[in-house]
């Protein structure tokens, strides 16, 4: 069984600190391809070193992101990601002040947006990628009549199938790659 990914939950102190799209940027970087410098990142994400600098002060006050002192020699400070994941309930923040409410929106929308440039940087570059990998993406999407609770069941089922998968091949494995996997379910309007 594999191990479960240490997933950490957004509360409001630390969705004050997270909540800014370089930020946000940052830590989902630190996530994907492992500790780097604020230089690094800086180039990596077509920012100033000053501004990743800071920003990666403020994640590492909120306990986002931590030292990789084994990654560095001298005065070259590495950063790593401490949580492979972030939870968020919307229902926790009801009746909250417009600061906090306004911040959560901010994560939201910059969830979604993260998500929209991925899928279209796939689109963008699919051609590049083997026949194998154009024929194992998806893009699909599905419309059900449920219940919250059955809502609520088949997310979890489909987070304990995604889970399933991790571990099963490492880096040293010529075939692998790095997958993006996007989950969205939410009710939508009849007609």
């Amino acid at each position: 069984m594999p191990e479960e990914p240490n997933v950490r939950k957004l509360d409001a102190r630390s969705l004050r600190g997270l909540a800014h799209p370089l930020r946000m940027e940052l830590l989902n970087a630190l996530r994907r391809r492992g500790p780097a410098t604020a230089s690094m990142l800086a180039e990596r994400l077509g920012e100033s070193s000053g501004a990743t600098s800071y920003h990666l002060r403020q994640l590492a006050e909120h306990g986002f992101i931590a030292d990789a002192p084994e990654h560095g020699k001298g005065r070259e400070r590495w950063w790593q990601a401490v949580d492979q994941g972030l939870t968020f309930d919307t229902t926790e923040f009801d009746g909250a002040g417009p600061e906090l409410r306004g911040m959560a929106e901010i994560f939201l929308h910059e969830v979604a947006a993260t998500h929209a440039r991925e899928l279209s940087a796939w689109l963008h570059a699919r051609d590049r990628w083997s026949k194998e990998w154009g024929r194992a993406g998806d893009m699909s999407d599905a419309t059900l009549h449920l219940t919250p609770e059955l809502a609520t069941e088949l997310v979890g089922k489909m987070h304990a199938l995604i889970n399933d998968y991790r571990g099963r091949v490492t880096d040293k494995d010529p075939d692998a790659e790095q997958v993006r996997i996007h989950t969205h379910l939410f009710p939508t309007e009849s007609d």
